[in-house]
């Protein structure tokens, strides 16, 4: 639950200077309210095109309705885009339907359902 504050901003610090990486944040009056993070993953064997992973996101509940979201994946659909990728994906986790519903709205369709046994 601490990663963030831990982690978070050594992590974000991190991919400025990746090419590979898009690091956004949405800022009202010099207060950060949004954050999205997407990487770009070269073709392989089990995936032969370049793809753009969105990593994370992130939008204080009073900002979400001033299309903030809308705007941080338009700008990384057109960052995968010019950077090669053929395909965008992002997960969420099943019981977020408001986030599932968010992203089908921006583009996003299922395409395969992971199952998890805890162990």
């Amino acid at each position: 639950m601490n990663w963030p504050h831990e982690h978070g901003a050594q992590r974000f610090a991190s991919g400025l200077s990746d090419p590979n990486r898009l690091l956004l944040v949405a800022d009202r009056g010099g207060e950060v309210v949004g954050h999205l993070t997407g990487t770009l993953v070269e073709p392989s064997a089990m995936r032969p095109v370049k793809a753009a992973t969105l990593v994370s996101m992130y939008v204080q509940p009073a900002y979400r309705r001033d299309r903030i979201g809308r705007r941080m994946v338009d700008e990384f659909l057109a960052w995968a885009k010019e950077s090669g990728a053929g395909s965008a994906q992002v997960t969420a986790y099943s019981s977020n339907a408001e986030a599932i519903r968010f992203y089908e709205r921006n583009g996003f369709a299922t395409q395969s359902v992971t199952l998890e046994a805890a162990l």
